[in-house]
């Protein structure tokens, strides 16, 4: 069987045993430490975001940012329905309920008008929605000036999910730094990894020393321990965030190859009748960490994007659908969405095709083979 070619794996680069020997070598093998200061550092200067706090995962940044903006139980959350459900998760951790919005076909991600209807629906019924989660899907920004517009006319603090995004801009700004915070996602499939991992990003100092606060188990300024406050676990390690440093040092490579992996697929298929690939609309610049192929049966011949995934799975390539919509998940098929057809339409036809920083030019024949050979 030829090898394993996975969706997106981990790509070290080189300068990240560096400094896991200097951890090793200073014995701080330990939550915090000095490579998580220069982590965060690294990261707040790349997103030209000015504070970020380094943390165990994207999951856990989302998490802090509402249990910061004071989402109790029975508030009510708007979130993108089309996104991994760690988007969504946080809201339920926190005994709160999501308010699902659909997406729009230009960037596939939260959209303006949807999100507009659901504010006033909702507040026709006497709740007012505390915040709102859009997600930068697969590395593409969300349409966040006409978003943050809805936000600010209605008061509504924007929490970005940019776990995909690292890297990813908007007319200049980086994804992340719309929004009175961003999160960022570290996880072993992203652009970059600390193995497991995440950030809070804000412009506001308050928010970043408050979730260390939170994350370090809340403990107070006093000789022993003491807690006024529930805390979490949620710090990122010394060891994990030397990994990161080191990635950080590749990321525009990493970038670059994602792209051009991107590319390479849209001049593959450009004359294959009933796929297409979400295009880059002006303003914006996308890090690419998936490239997704949309499969239009009724021009492609019959092929479906099932022909195509189970055709990649035989050469033992990794391929997936898009993300299931959260309204059509059993867990959330109570909570109230806003729908146009979109996220639906994207998870019956669309599938995410091997995108990492690693394949080799042999591994994009064998993939466009393979797409080809459905033909």
């Amino acid at each position: 069987m030829n090898q394993k070619i996975w969706l997106s794996s981990p790509h070290m680069g080189g300068g990240e045993q560096k400094y896991i020997n200097e951890a090793f070598e200073s014995n701080w093998i330990a939550p915090l430490g000095p490579h998580v200061d220069h982590f965060e550092l690294d990261l707040a200067a790349y997103t030209h975001v000015r504070y970020a706090a380094a943390l165990s995962s994207g999951t856990a940044a989302l998490h802090l940012a509402l249990i910061m903006l004071g989402i109790k139980p029975g508030d009510e959350v708007i979130c993108q329905s089309m996104t991994f459900s760690a988007s969504a998760n946080p809201i339920a951790y926190l005994g709160a309920i999501p308010i699902f919005v659909d997406s729009e076909k230009t960037t596939y991600n939260m959209c303006p008008e949807m999100l507009k209807l659901a504010i006033e629906d909702r507040l026709m019924k006497g709740k007012k929605p505390r915040a709102i989660i859009p997600v930068h899907l697969y590395g593409m920004p969300a349409q966040m000036d006409k978003i943050m517009e809805i936000a600010n006319f209605y008061g509504i603090p924007v929490v970005e999910d940019a776990a995909e995004a690292l890297g990813s801009r908007l007319n200049g700004i980086s994804a992340g730094g719309f929004g009175l915070m961003g999160v960022l996602s570290f996880n072993g499939n992203k652009i970059i990894t600390t193995s497991g991992g995440g950030a809070l990003l804000s412009n506001n100092k308050y928010y970043i020393e408050k979730a260390r606060f939170l994350a370090t188990q809340a403990r107070d300024p006093a000789p022993h321990y003491q807690h006024s406050q529930i805390g979490y676990n949620y710090r990122m390690s010394n060891i994990s965030a030397g990994l990161g440093r080191g990635q950080m040092e590749v990321l525009d490579q990493h970038i670059e190859k994602h792209r051009s992996n991107y590319e390479t697929y849209r001049l593959s298929f450009e004359n294959l009748c009933g796929l297409s690939l979400l295009p880059e609309p002006p303003g914006y610049f996308s890090n690419r960490w998936l490239t997704t192929l949309y499969v239009n049966p009724a021009l492609t011949g019959g092929v479906t994007k099932e022909d195509i995934i189970a055709t990649l799975e035989e050469d033992n390539i990794e391929c997936r659908p898009m993300w299931k919509p959260m309204h059509l998940q059993p867990v959330f098929h109570t909570s109230p969405s806003y729908l146009n057809g979109t996220a639906d339409d994207l998870f019956r036809n669309g599938l995410c095709l091997p995108s990492g920083s690693n394949l080799s030019d042999q591994d994009l024949e064998r993939v466009i083979y393979g797409v080809k050979k459905c033909f």
